[in-house]
């Protein structure tokens, strides 16, 4: 293991008995990984890193490329730098609603105050996409594992084919680097991720709302629904104020677009 790494395994073996930390050079796609050994029977608690992603998904099958793949502009730290990771641990949840808003929430939290939350799975930076999150589950023998995979630009990002330029994190943090952003964010995702087990997402509804970067603003549906973003209900559902009335929408029924051009949010 690289030494910047050293700290960080050092914490999460204090903190998370038998979860192991493995830091490699190059993948396709670190959530693909963990699922791929899933599927093999391998369940072991793992947080993967990988310092060049050559197939990252997004949510809805979106494309997530690290640095390599990506043509930064002038500013502090390596042109395109990027981190992407994954955790893989068994959770017993009785209902998964809301999980990628308690963990963007354990994420901005950890990183900066100025960091916004975009339903249902992106980091924001004034209006900008600085983070995204994919969660999947898989299911071993009786029990099931999450697997929570996160992309972050540390440094800037080209803009190319994207309808707004991308926020990076050292823009509020100048000199952080890969290993010192998971040092700040793991041991928080981890705490986030147990206590989301036994209680489930209402005990983070307030701290969403407070980071919520959609209250109040208007918003479109995919299937061209207009309304009022109003928070989120109990379970993560959005509330959406429209001429019908308002509504709870999953975050596997919709993208958000902007109303005045159709493009998409983020």
């Amino acid at each position: 293991m690289a030494a910047d790494y050293q700290s960080l395994g050092l914490a999460l073996s204090q903190q998370q008995t038998g979860l192991v930390l493995e830091v490699v050079d190059s993948l396709d796609s670190t959530n693909s990984e963990l699922m791929r050994r899933a599927r093999a029977g391998i369940g072991q608690p793992t947080l993967l890193v990988a310092q060049h992603q050559t197939a990252g998904r997004g949510r809805l099958g979106r494309q997530w490329l690290s640095a390599e793949h990506h043509t930064g502009s002038e500013g502090s730290g390596a042109a395109g730098e990027s981190l992407t990771f994954s955790l893989v641990l068994p959770l017993t949840v009785a209902d998964w609603s809301g999980l990628s808003l308690a963990v963007g929430l354990s994420l901005a939290s950890s990183l900066h105050p100025d960091l916004r939350l975009k339903w249902p799975n992106d980091i924001w930076l004034e209006q900008r996409k600085l983070a995204g999150i994919l969660i999947e589950t898989v299911a071993i023998g009786s029990a099931r594992l999450a697997i929570v995979g996160v992309g972050i630009n540390l440094g800037p990002r080209g803009a190319s084919g994207l309808a707004r330029a991308p926020a990076w994190l050292q823009e509020v943090l100048p000199q952080i680097d890969a290993p010192t952003t998971l040092l700040r964010l793991v041991p928080g995702l981890l705490r986030t991720l147990q206590e989301f087990e036994s209680l489930g997402f209402a005990p983070f509804r307030a701290g969403f709302a407070q980071r919520d970067a959609l209250f109040g603003a208007s918003v479109s549906l995919s299937d061209g629904t207009l309304g009022s973003a109003e928070g989120v209900d109990a379970r993560g559902a959005l509330l959406l104020r429209t001429a019908q009335g308002l509504r709870a929408i999953s975050s596997d029924e919709v993208s958000l677009r902007a109303p005045s051009t159709g493009a998409k949010a983020a």
